[in-house]
């Protein structure tokens, strides 16, 4: 019993070196899968965006928020005293200056005025009797008929009636002008507003309410700030005599609404912003601009040309500055640090750093460093290195007809021509 334990124990022993012998034996010669690169793996060349360096102009723009403002606005106010008998404007209608908007009663000063006549006319008949009378006293002093003295009255009553005279007029002119501002006229050319006193009325000089308000619409201004470290560059073309261009356009800056010419520029920057205030004037024949409008505002200050152009998506920025991916010859990708320059909407100058001609990466630079290798727009897919993958799993590989192939070929597909491609594996 003891000696066929002995003999079970030694042949089941046997059986399991025999068994991890062959596992072994089976492991050790079967081929080890290869990983297949992936499609952005290690070693693969990354597919990117590619343009050329240009040569061209470059526009110096300044954009800005802006409003819109009339140039001038008039609240339109009676000058005198007295009952509103009318209204001659319709709200909103561009009126003329000169244009008549309403009239005050103007009875008490046609009244006044021919008080103011009648006073004028009566020194005037005092003034010619008294300068009568001084002839005479002239002619009895000379045959000694009468005193100095008397005669040196008459003068001094003569002088006082010419002042007085002097007197009346002023007063005839006044009630005159009087007269005049019971027709309140438009002061300017302009677009009225809404009517803010009804007709019967009485106005008065201290209302705090206008009748209405005029304002200039053609031409109009727009005022916008720009930062106080472009103000320099914008002094300089207009200290020599530049009529810088302004454009404006709408709030989705989609549509451009007007074409005008900077004017001014205010005389001190805003402390507590560090912006100055510009203002540009627009012809608005077309009345596109409407006052308190807001705007988007570019300002042309000068045109840079023979300029290196590389679009915007190009530049990078990081450790070594601001910089590009440049592709080289053997399509990997070199970092080149540049210098900026003059930006213009998705375009922006090199000053230093690239030629005309020099290909730069714009799109898929995430993925990318100094000496990776690229693959251009429309090429074919290639491996860094190495033959290309037979076993490795269909969503690993490339979808080229010769990857296909083989793929059928390495699964016994195809005929002989699959037993002859799978062989190597086996």
């Amino acid at each position: 019993m003891k000696r066929l334990r002995t003999l079970l124990g030694i042949g089941l022993g046997l059986v399991i070196v025999a068994g991890a012998g062959w596992y072994i034996s089976q492991t050790g010669t079967a081929p080890a899968p290869r990983q297949a690169a992936g499609r952005f793996g290690a070693g693969a060349p990354t597919p990117v965006g590619i343009a050329a360096a240009t040569k061209g102009e470059v526009p110096v723009v300044i954009r800005a928020l802006g409003t819109v403002a009339p140039l001038h606005t008039v609240n339109v106010k009676t000058q005198i005293t007295g009952q509103l008998l009318k209204v001659d404007f319709k709200e909103g209608q561009m009126v003329k200056q000169g244009d008549l908007l309403a009239l005050v009663d103007p009875r008490p000063y046609d009244v006044a005025l021919q008080q103011a006549v009648g006073q004028q006319q009566r020194d005037e008949a005092l003034l010619k009797n008294a300068q009568t009378d001084l002839e005479r006293y002239r002619k009895l002093v000379a045959q000694e008929s009468i005193a100095r003295q008397q005669l040196d009255t008459q003068q001094s009553l003569v002088r006082q009636y010419e002042a007085a005279l002097v007197i009346d007029q002023a007063m005839v002119d006044a009630a005159k002008l009087n007269v005049a501002y019971t027709k309140i006229v438009a002061p300017l050319t302009g677009r009225i507003g809404l009517r803010t006193v009804d007709p019967g009325n009485f106005v008065s000089m201290s209302d705090a309410t206008s009748i209405c308000i005029i304002i200039q619409i053609q031409p109009i201004s727009v005022l916008f700030t720009i930062p106080e470290d472009m103000l320099p560059s914008v002094r300089e073309r207009l200290k020599a005599g530049a009529k810088l261009e302004v454009r404006v356009l709408d709030r989705a800056q989609k549509n451009e609404l007007a074409i005008g010419k900077l004017d001014t520029h205010d005389n001190l920057i805003d402390m507590t912003t560090g912006t100055v205030k510009l203002r540009a004037v627009f012809d608005n024949k077309d009345d596109t601009l409407f006052p308190n409008q807001f705007v988007n505002v570019r300002l042309l200050v000068d045109t840079v040309k023979d300029a290196t152009v590389v679009p915007v998506a190009a530049i990078q920025r990081g450790q070594p500055g601001t910089f590009v991916y440049l592709v080289k010859a053997d399509d990997t990708v070199e970092i080149r640090v540049v210098e900026l320059g003059a930006t213009d909407g998705d375009r922006v100058q090199i000053v230093k750093g690239l030629q005309p001609g020099d290909q730069v990466v714009i799109d898929g630079t995430d993925r990318l460093r100094d000496g990776a290798k690229i693959r251009r727009p429309g090429g074919p897919p290639r491996a860094a290195s190495g033959p290309p993958i037979a076993n490795a799993p269909e969503s690993q590989q490339g979808a080229g007809p010769q990857q296909q192939q083989r793929r059928r070929q390495a699964n016994g597909g195809g005929g002989a021509g699959g037993a002859a491609a799978a062989q190597p594996n086996q």
